[in-house]
C-alpha cells in the first residue's frame, strides 16, 4: 500500500493531508497552536481521531510518543554521526535512513539484512511547494503505525532544521 503525506504551506499549526495511490483522502493531521511540545492528532475520513502523536521536551536526543487504541509507542533518535536511525520502543522495529538524500526504511529488528522484513519505505519529494512524502507499506495492517512514524520522522527533521536555520 503507497501513502502520500503532503504538508500545507500556509498554516497556523502543522496540516498534513494524506492520500492513497490513487489521490483519494485517507488521513489528515492537524497539530496544536500554542504549545510548548509539538502534538499532532491524526483523523481519519469520518473526522474521528485515531492517533496522538506528541513530544517529550528535555531530552538529550528527540523522542516522540504515539498513541493509538491505548497503546503507546516510543520513537527516539539515537546518536549516530553520518546515517540517521530512530528506535521504536514497544516493538522490535528500527528505521535507517539517509538524512541528506530523504530516504528512509523501517525492518525489523531480528532480521535486519533480510530485505522480506522491510516494514516501511519512507522517501520524501525533492522541489516540492512544502513537505511531501511517499510511503510503501507492504502489510495493510502496518498502515496507521508506520503513518505517525512517518510524521515523527517529519517533526524531528523540522526541528533539526528550525535549531540549525536559528544559529
Amino acid at each position: 500500500m503507497k501513502l502520500y503525506i503532503k504538508q500545507k504551506v500556509f498554516s497556523w499549526r502543522d496540516r498534513f493531508s494524506i492520500k492513497d495511490e490513487s489521490g483519494n483522502n485517507c488521513f489528515y493531521a492537524q497539530g496544536e497552536i500554542l504549545s510548548w511540545r509539538r502534538k499532532l492528532h491524526l483523523y481519519n475520513t469520518s473526522g474521528h481521531k485515531v492517533a496522538y502523536i506528541y513530544q517529550k521536551l528535555f531530552t538529550f536526543l528527540p523522542r516522540y510518543y504515539i498513541e493509538i487504541n491505548g497503546q503507546t509507542y516510543v520513537i527516539v533518535k539515537e546518536f549516530t554521526f553520518f546515517k540517521q536511525k530512530y528506535r521504536i520502543e514497544g516493538l522490535p522495529w528500527t528505521m535507517q535512513g539517509n538524512f541528506i538524500a530523504h530516504e528512509y526504511a523501517l525492518y525489523n529488528n531480528n532480521t535486519i539484512h533480510n530485505d522480506n522484513t522491510k516494514i516501511m519505505s519512507l522517501s520524501k519529494h525533492w522541489f516540492t511547494w512544502g513537505d511531501s512524502y511517499e510511503l510503501d507499506i507492504p502489510n495493510p495492517q502496518n498502515t496507521l503505525l508506520c503513518l505517525c512514524i512517518a510524521l515523527c520522522v517529519d517533526c524531528i527533521q523540522a526541528d533539526a532544521t528550525a535549531a540549525q536555520s536559528s544559529r
